[in-house]
């Protein structure tokens, strides 16, 4: 290899990791699925390149399909989001968010017990879980699965809504889901959701925060502004499982619809309150 050749590589190498450093160092806020799935797309298109690069047909074919598939998906999620690539990149959302930089006071929220959520789920014609990426860190999707099941068997109606961003990845949640057994038919998108969850009696979100955030709708300044969300709050009555009141959201923003008047909260790790509600409902459910 020539001298030439070497300086080359070398520059490429460094630009590669300049650049890579750029978009994940840089990434904050909620953008950061959008970023995964472009790099996902970029490694595609370098895939590509060596193809051509060893005159390898399948290499150009399979980076082609990689790197066209990610570029879809990427758009796609910029608008689940209401960004554009190129805001994300050169001027993505600051990880600390909030509206105009300044905390807002929401007043107290109020709390409830597991016994309370097992009632009430019971005593619901339909249930809606919105699960978040917190579900997916507790690895609470087993005893999701069965208290949605057991519901089921009761005669309760139980829908689960994703948002396209919800979870660290594309698609976590519905992998997790399909994973326990969760039937596809119950698994609904987030504009299939929206349509049933005003005439829901009860909307149970466990570790989800920005997606069902209704500052997107509500608040130009919020750092999630203009996001489509899960509608959540339009529901009559609203139950959110959260690690603690003091945790931020990926966004690094408070959500107002945990200190509404519907809404109560259930404190504690996702998979311990998921299991104790199983057992609740098991023991309260009819034989």
């Amino acid at each position: 290899m020539t001298a030439l050749g070497i300086k080359l590589i070398a520059f490429c190498t460094a630009s590669s990791a300049f650049l890579g450093a750029h978009l994940t160092s840089s990434i904050g806020g909620a953008d950061m699925p959008v970023v995964i799935t472009c790099l996902n797309s970029a490694s595609g298109w370098a895939l590509c390149a060596e193809g051509f690069m060893l005159a390898n047909p399948l290499l150009i074919t399979v980076g082609a399909l990689i790197g066209s598939s990610g570029a879809v998906l990427t758009d796609d999620m910029c608008k689940a989001m209401n960004r554009n690539i190129l805001d994300v990149v050169l001027a993505p959302a600051p990880a600390g968010g909030g509206s105009g930089g300044e905390a807002k006071d929401y007043g107290a929220h109020t709390e409830t017990s597991v016994g309370g959520l097992a009632q009430r789920m019971l005593d619901s014609k339909r249930v809606i879980i919105v699960p978040g990426y917190g579900l997916a860190v507790a690895k609470a999707q087993y005893a999701v699965a069965e208290v949605a099941a057991s519901l089921r068997s009761a005669g309760v109606e139980v829908a689960f809504g994703i948002h396209p961003v919800a979870g660290r990845m594309p698609g976590q949640l519905n992998v997790l889901l399909a994973e326990a057994g969760v039937p596809y038919d119950m698994v609904l998108e987030m504009d299939e959701v929206n349509d049933l969850i005003p005439g829901s009696d009860l909307a149970v979100v466990i570790g989800a925060s920005d997606t069902v955030n209704s500052d997107a709708e509500d608040d130009p300044q919020s750092a999630i502004a203009g996001m489509p969300v899960v509608q959540v709050w339009k529901s009559d009555k609203v139950i959110v499982l959260k690690r603690s009141m003091g945790s931020s959201s990926y966004a690094g923003i408070d959500n107002p619809v945990f200190y509404n008047e519907n809404t109560d909260i259930l404190l504690g790790d996702a998979k311990d309150s998921c299991d104790a509600l199983r057992n609740e409902i098991s023991a309260l459910a009819p034989a």
